[in-house]
């Protein structure tokens, strides 16, 4: 589809962002992301996913602690 936005691979072993067009074997991928800036930054959005993702845990892990009983 010519109206759809490129996505964006960042290729680990290669250590390049790539189109989707030019992206290598699936192992060696992250992403896709919206665009080449996005996927060159994939450490920062993988942290702060990561850091989320942990601070969700931990409120689940908590969950209902503070009930009076």
């Amino acid at each position: 589809m010519a109206d759809e936005p490129e996505q964006w691979y960042f290729d680990v072993r290669r250590g390049v962002a790539v189109p989707a067009s030019e992206r290598g074997h699936a192992d060696d991928l992250l992403g896709p992301y919206p665009s080449k800036t996005a996927a060159e930054n994939w450490r920062k959005s993988v942290a702060a996913r990561n850091d989320a993702w942990d601070a969700e845990d931990e409120r689940w892990e908590h969950l209902g602690e503070n009930r009076d009983k």
